[in-house]
């Protein structure tokens, strides 16, 4: 059985930066699509960001700021997150595409408040 399990989270600063992962398990499972998707409170879950064989997409609000990609050698998923603003607050969960289903982590809060 896959799991995925998220780290990384916590409280930010406006204009601060975070840096999420996520680990794949077992170590002998990978998958070359992966990303992170956020729920902010009273909204709906979101694609924030993915990386795949044919490029990577980011949600328009992140653009420039947040980084996504894969770390082989740790199999795992990396979110880099700049120039965080108070919008970005939510709980960020993220998933890999796995034989035709997307498996999701459990989620982990980003919080950016001053």
């Amino acid at each position: 059985q896959v799991q995925l399990v998220e780290s990384g989270g916590g409280l930010v600063q406006p204009g601060g930066s975070l840096r999420l992962s996520c680990t794949v398990s077992p170590k002998t499972i990978s998958t070359t699509t992966m990303g992170w998707y956020r729920q902010a409170p009273g909204n709906q879950r979101e694609l924030v960001a993915r990386t795949a064989t044919w490029g990577d997409d980011y949600a328009d609000s992140v653009k420039g700021r947040f980084t996504v990609s894969i770390d082989k050698g740790k199999n795992s998923v990396v979110l880099q997150m700049d120039n965080l603003r108070p919008d970005d607050t939510g709980v960020y969960y993220c998933f890999g595409h796995f034989w035709g289903n997307d498996i999701f982590g459990e989620g982990t809060l980003v919080t950016v408040s001053s």
